[in-house]
């Protein structure tokens, strides 16, 4: 007899059947990004399984970034290959995919319109309305999304990306500088999208911040993958000199 799969209730309380199995997991074989004779990414292999929240930490200049931005197809590799689920990367995995960066990026329109833009059609109001409530914009959606503040902008900027229901989104530092309440905010939302069946890749280089989220830590430093283990075994026993000494708040060696 034929089972149904388990219904999963979306971040906007819309029941969807999220099967992130179609899109994971991702696998990276010898991963390289070079430019001008510099190694920025260095043969990094690695697999990430369905509905985790991964956590990529580091410290400056390890290749956060980058790595983000490649495994979301925005810069290609110079050595090796990405494949999701099987599949190289194309326009049809990137649609069923988001990202948000550290800074903000809005249309010069409201709180509405920034999420209309979004949904490409007239007539959602109502999921328009859920979405902004669910992010606490409702009360803000004919202001100017310019005239927000910096939390609330990127509270906007995730609730956008949130509004293509991605089966992975992708998140670049998007609580830096922020603070603490937004911080609270956002991670709150992060955790709702987790638990909704999404997968949330999140570059962080707040120690705290990782402890509350991640399921998973990906360690990288000076552009090579360190450590990939639960987060749990990462903050307790790290395994690489560089990643105790920047538990430490040390330079990593």
């Amino acid at each position: 007899m034929y089972n149904k799969p388990p219904k999963k209730t979306d971040l906007y309380g819309k029941t969807s059947f999220h099967n992130n199995s179609r899109l994971l997991p991702l696998i990276t074989n010898k991963l390289g990004l070079e430019y001008n004779g510099v190694q920025y990414i260095n043969d990094i292999t690695l697999t990430l399984e369905a509905n985790k929240l991964t956590v990529i930490m580091g410290p400056n200049g390890a290749g956060k970034s980058l790595l983000l931005r490649l495994l979301h197809g925005l810069i290609s590799p110079t050595k090796g290959e990405i494949r999701w689920n099987g599949t190289p990367m194309s326009n049809s995995i990137r649609r069923k995919q988001a990202m948000v960066f550290q800074r903000p990026v809005l249309l010069r329109r409201s709180v509405a319109a920034n999420i209309d833009f979004v949904l490409k059609f007239k007539g959602r109001k109502e999921r328009r309305d859920q979405i902004l409530e669910d992010v606490g914009l409702l009360n803000f959606s004919h202001q100017s999304a310019r005239a927000l503040s910096v939390g609330e902008q990127q509270r906007l900027a995730l609730a956008r990306a949130l509004a293509t229901n991605p089966k992975v989104l992708f998140l670049d530092e998007p609580t830096a500088s922020l603070d603490p309440a937004s911080v609270f905010s956002i991670e709150q939302i992060v955790l709702r999208v987790r638990q909704s069946g999404t997968h949330v890749i999140f570059v962080t280089h707040d120690i705290g911040q990782a402890k509350r989220l991640a399921d998973e830590v990906v360690f990288l430093d000076r552009g090579r993958l360190k450590e990939h283990t639960p987060s749990n075994t990462f903050f307790e026993r790290p395994i690489s000199p560089s990643a105790k000494s920047y538990l430490e708040g040390r330079i990593p060696l």
